[in-house]
């Protein structure tokens, strides 16, 4: 298999930036889709936005859903190649996925990212462990969307009165909720690489327990930053969150200036 980032099924992008001095990686929410992260790529040229897309929704909604996270970032890492330097950001259950994969690229000796950019995202350990009874994967469709509704904000307002809309949003929302419900954290050496914590200030409180555990998994956690708004909060606005991408940016091609070449072998 051609494993070329241009030709590999996860990776999605609106347009080629020749010359980009990062790509970043994006992770979607549980349910997301990748469009509204790939159109910040017209706010910020230097950049290269690639979407990770995952099967079961978009373009590849023809395709099965991944029950487990460990088998969906097996697969993407074995089928996909990351062009460097590049990062990972990911926004909510987005943050987790982004983190396995960066653990799963360790584990396999490839390159690692230059810095992770965690959203919204609660420490590994937080996901999973609840009851059967209480998981939301298995909810009839109205009390799954009452249930998203009241933790993460809105539905789009058709979902409610379109039946073929409906049955778009809630699968991958469904597939996603499953992944991070049955997920079991294994612990392991925590990544040796720059991250940065980030959160909307509406947020703030109710996240504070749930990500300070991130210590423990990321031994560089160079700055927790809390944006103005919501779960979504780059959604009204995207530019504070791109400025910190800017941000990394400048750290990343100021480390890889001042980084010694390695000596030929």
């Amino acid at each position: 298999m051609d494993l070329r980032t241009r030709t590999s099924p996860w990776l999605t992008r609106r347009r080629e930036r020749g010359g980009a001095a990062l790509h970043v990686y994006v992770f979607a929410h549980a349910g997301g889709s990748c469009g509204e992260y790939l159109a910040w790529g017209d706010l910020v040229p230097e950049v290269q936005f690639w979407g990770v897309q995952l099967p079961g929704r978009s373009v590849r909604r023809a395709e099965d859903a991944h029950t487990s996270v460990g088998a969906l970032v097996g697969s993407l890492v074995g089928e996909t190649r990351f062009a460097g330097p590049f990062v990972l950001l990911g926004h909510s259950f987005g943050g987790l996925l982004a983190y396995e994969t960066a653990r799963a690229l360790r584990r396999l000796g490839r390159e690692m990212p230059e810095q992770v950019i965690l959203s919204s995202c609660p420490a590994p350990h937080s996901f999973g462990g609840a009851e059967p009874a209480r998981w939301l994967h298995t909810l009839p469709d109205d009390d799954l969307i009452t249930a998203a509704e009241a933790r993460w904000g809105p539905l789009p307002e058709q979902v409610h009165g379109d039946a073929r809309l409906r049955r778009l949003v809630l699968a991958p929302l469904r597939a996603d909720i499953q992944l991070f419900e049955t997920y079991a954290h294994a612990p392991g050496p925590p990544l040796d690489v720059p991250a940065t914590l980030l959160c909307g200030t509406e947020e703030q409180d109710r996240l504070a327990g749930e990500s300070a555990g991130w210590g423990r998994w990321l031994s560089r956690v160079t700055r927790r930053l809390a944006l103005p708004g919501g779960h979504f909060y780059f959604r009204e606005d995207p530019g504070p969150l791109l400025d910190v991408v800017r941000m990394v940016a400048g750290e990343v091609r100021e480390a890889r200036s001042t980084r010694r070449p390695r000596p030929a072998s």
